[in-house]
């Protein structure tokens, strides 16, 4: 199968207004996630951290909050027509969950290969009454089979980053956060596709300036990375085990706002994101998936950084593996 080319949308990025919508709108179907606090993180970074713990929100990820906000968002034509999503995992399982919620009929792509998805977050969109198909040896190649069943169906095709209304959903975790919060110097986002980052550069752009947002992503998938340092969209291999992070190309809308309003953009290794789920374990009592995990470890990484600063970090989502998991303890062990 032939590599799809990078993708570009014309779309213009949501604005406050879109955000309070969402919020209004999705408000009593999501979990107000807390922002809790830890003595031992706050040793291991000489900051003050405060954890955004989205890997309690409905279907262990902050995607459902942007999937829930798509599918209420369209008419009852357009559900009824359905929708076409492609994702490593928590993608496909907000929009399985958001399509069930509105009775919308749902198909999702994940990639075939190299390394086939995570059978926990597969069961789980199954599971969820949404049909699986897996297509490509990358997310690049199954988002253009996507695109193809899409045509096909007359479906919905979802991008996993290129969606207003997705990053408006997932916008009012930022909400929260800096309602919680609203003393942060700092909130550090992993990021994939980007919505998650670009969601909060737009929140506290709006209600907290002084915040900075920073991204962080895996060293073995740096396409959203390399895409805002050169200022253009890249592609690069995407062999990092945080299946979160995997996206081989940057999203245009996403990489249009980060590029006005991201403060930084830093790199970790797949094993100091496998010692950060474990610090998430023993300190934390927390399961975080590696793409959860990847914002703790920048703040342990780059300590000089963040030292004496309140920072944020968002353990985005919790849908390890048991082999992630005792992966990540052998590493750090």
């Amino acid at each position: 199968m032939t590599a799809a080319p990078i993708a570009v949308t014309t779309a213009a990025p949501p604005g406050m207004p879109d955000v309070l919508s969402a919020h209004v709108r999705i408000e009593h179907l999501v979990v107000r996630t807390p922002a809790t606090s830890y003595a031992e993180l706050d040793a291991a970074t000489g900051a003050s951290v405060v954890v955004k713990h989205e890997n309690l929100q409905h279907t262990g990820s902050f995607k459902v909050r942007g999937a829930l906000n798509l599918l209420l968002s369209m008419t009852p034509e357009e559900r009824e027509r359905g929708v076409v999503a492609y994702s490593t995992g928590n993608h496909a399982q907000a929009q399985a969950y958001a399509a069930r919620y509105t009775g919308a009929p749902a198909t999702i792509v994940m990639p075939a290969g190299p390394n086939p998805p995570n059978p926990l977050k597969e069961r789980a969109v199954r599971a969820l009454g949404a049909r699986v198909e897996l297509a490509g040896q990358s997310l690049t190649e199954a988002a253009g089979h996507a695109a193809h069943l899409a045509a096909r169906d007359g479906a919905r095709l979802v991008s996993a980053a290129d969606e207003p209304l997705l990053i408006a959903g997932v916008a009012t975790s930022y909400l929260e956060l800096l309602q919680q919060a609203p003393d942060l110097d700092a909130v550090v986002v992993p990021v994939g596709g980007g919505s998650g980052a670009a969601a909060a550069c737009l929140v506290a752009a709006a209600i907290a300036p002084h915040v900075e947002v920073i991204g962080v992503q895996s060293d073995a998938a740096p396409a959203a990375h390399d895409s805002w340092r050169r200022g253009e969209l890249v592609e690069r291999p995407a062999a990092t085990r945080a299946e979160g992070l995997a996206t081989g190309a940057g999203f245009s809308l996403t990489q249009a706002v980060l590029r006005d309003r991201l403060a930084d953009f830093l790199l970790v290794s797949d094993d100091e994101i496998g010692a950060a789920q474990r610090r998430y374990l023993t300190a934390a009592r927390t399961v975080a998936e590696g793409a959860g995990a990847a914002a703790l470890a920048a703040v342990v990484r780059y300590r000089e950084r963040f030292a004496g600063r309140r920072v944020g970090v968002v353990c985005s989502g919790g849908n390890a593996s048991d082999a992630e998991l005792r992966r990540a303890l052998d590493l750090a062990g």
